[in-house]
């Protein structure tokens, strides 16, 4: 299956998003390895995560439309972030993953959202984090990545936060959400 999935991304992404797809299947399968997570559903997860990207803004709520997948108004609205929803109904569809732990680690990877599973969390980071990225803070997140996954992950979603207020995006409320609980744990700690 992983080849099949593979052939399909060559000719569905262009050259950039695949190197990013495969940087970010060597980053979840190095965390999930790291944290003793099913390197496998990682890198199913991973390959997918971003398997709808290309969609267009019209494609993806047509899909969603006919599909009759639930989304809610917020992130209907902010179609850079329904990719994760149809993405995660595409691999189900088109793939036969029925994993609901691969699922909603493609499904929420661009949000994050309350609860989060551990492979859900490992895809989220490994998005951020994968080899290709260059950003300043990058590397000071890989290395808190291995070292807390929690903190890794709060640390994402405070990176995301920030870039969503200086340019003036919508956040949804999962990020804030799930940014809160993760904050809330961790001081339990």
């Amino acid at each position: 299956m992983i080849e099949r999935i593979k052939s399909r991304l060559k000719k569905r992404q262009p050259y950039g998003r695949y190197q990013h797809t495969l940087g970010v299947v060597k980053a979840a399968c190095d965390l999930a390895e790291h944290y003793g997570i099913s390197v496998d559903k990682a890198r199913l997860a991973a390959l997918l995560h971003d398997y709808a990207k290309d969609l267009t803004e019209h494609e993806l709520k047509k899909y969603i439309e006919v599909h009759k997948l639930e989304v809610d108004q917020s992130l209907y609205e902010t179609y850079e972030l329904l990719h994760g929803v149809v993405g995660a109904h595409m691999a189900k569809t088109e793939f036969g993953i029925h994993d609901e732990e691969i699922l909603q680690a493609i499904r929420y990877h661009t949000t994050g959202r309350l609860h989060m599973e551990p492979l859900e969390k490992i895809i989220y980071l490994s998005d951020f984090i994968e080899e290709n990225r260059n950003y300043p803070g990058v590397e000071a997140l890989r290395k808190l990545a291995y070292e807390d996954l929690d903190k890794g992950l709060l640390q994402g979603f405070n990176n995301t936060i920030r870039f969503l207020l200086a340019t003036d995006k919508v956040i949804h409320c999962n990020t804030v959400k799930a940014r809160n609980q993760r904050l809330k744990d961790l001081a339990k700690k």
